[in-house]
């Protein structure tokens, strides 16, 4: 045995597991100075974690499928494959803490991607002092006057939208087509909001989306795999909305409502019709439905603006939803992404992605 392999055998750890932990302190003060100041937290967002972001979307673009999926698919094999090496190689208590400490080391990682990626991003500006809106209180005749001018532009848009016999809209390309018409609107909020990156990605569509649709997940931004995955089960209206608040994220915008919000501003952007009609009806529910609980009676007059096709569309999704609305895997994972967004400082949880309310009204105010 060489010298060199001797001192590898005394040395407490791994040479690589003290470059983690090395890593994984960085990043815990990173964090820490991002959740203290916003200054700092927009700064980093928009330069170090740009980068990281647009690396990893490189390094999975290309494929057509997503990465994330597939780990997840793998990873009781890789549980697997862990727990059997370390039965085999760990004679000892100490072999065995050493293997622990080296394991910890690497699921560390995924805190530290998440830190220079997406993580500072829950603690920049908000997204209404970077456009120059003036949020608040929202009264029952803002939401009622912003639902009234929505209702007005879904009645326009879906006048140049097909509908099918089933009552819902159909989106007349495939989703690669889509990705492309939402990225040239992204484009066009780039040049406009110099604080959304720019970034040539694709949106990657989930295998097993019917099975995500009893969790209610529309869509999520994988950020240790820089990947914006979409559930294509859902009526193709939600798809364009969704993709382009997935790549909201993965341009760095961490907040729900904010995500919502960038999202809208770029769909409307599209020269694509169906695009815009998404966008419309996807931001009009969101208005539609805090009307519907602070006036009944304000929403069924706005609800009799809307067209006969845009009223068939929600109907068909009211039925369309039914079959996954009580579901124990819905109120896990509603839990678990609650718990993760207060856990980032979003008090709101998962209410915060109705927030976009609020940056609607003001956004239709001014």
């Amino acid at each position: 045995m060489s010298s060199s392999e001797q001192a590898s055998k005394k040395r407490l750890l791994p040479l690589y597991t003290w470059i983690l932990y090395g890593i994984l302190a960085l990043s815990l003060v990173i964090y820490a100075v991002a959740a203290l100041a916003a200054p700092f937290a927009t700064w980093f967002n928009g330069t170090v974690g740009a980068f990281a972001r647009a690396f990893l979307a490189a390094l999975t673009s290309w494929l057509p499928f997503s990465l994330a999926e597939m780990l997840i698919y793998c990873l009781p094999v890789i549980i697997a494959i862990v727990a059997v090496f370390a039965w085999r190689h760990c004679g000892t208590w100490r072999e065995m803490l050493r293997y622990l400490a080296s394991f910890i080391a690497v699921c560390s990682l995924l805190f530290s991607i998440f830190v220079f990626t997406l993580g500072t991003g829950y603690h920049t500006e908000t997204l209404d002092r970077r456009l120059g809106l003036e949020t608040g209180g929202v009264s029952v005749g803002e939401l009622k006057s912003t639902a009234l001018l929505l209702a007005e532009q879904v009645n326009e848009a879906a006048l140049e939208v097909s509908f099918g016999e089933d009552g819902f809209s159909v989106m007349p390309y495939d989703i690669d087509t889509m990705n492309a018409h939402i990225l040239d609107a992204y484009r066009r909020v780039s040049a406009e909001y110099g604080f959304v990156q720019e970034l040539q990605s694709r949106v990657k569509p989930v295998l097993a989306s019917r099975a995500m649709s009893y969790t209610h997940i529309t869509g999520v931004y994988t950020y240790f795999t820089g990947e914006a995955n979409i559930n294509v089960h859902f009526p193709d209206y939600t798809v364009p909305f969704t993709a382009a608040h997935e790549l909201a994220h993965q341009r760095g915008i961490a907040r729900e409502n904010e995500a919502n919000f960038v999202a809208f501003l770029a769909t409307v952007m599209a020269d694509d019709p169906y695009i815009r009609y998404s966008a419309y009806l996807n931001l009009y529910e969101y208005v539609a439905n805090a009307l519907w609980q602070a006036d009944r009676e304000a929403y069924r007059e706005v609800l009799a603006t809307l067209s006969p096709a845009v009223l068939g569309e929600l109907r068909a999704y009211a039925a369309f939803f039914e079959q996954f609305e009580d579901s124990v895997a819905a109120d896990i994972s509603e839990t678990v992404n609650d718990t993760y967004l207060k856990v980032h400082g979003n008090e709101a949880g998962i209410a915060s992605y109705g927030l976009v309310v609020e940056l609607a009204v003001a956004y239709y105010r001014e």
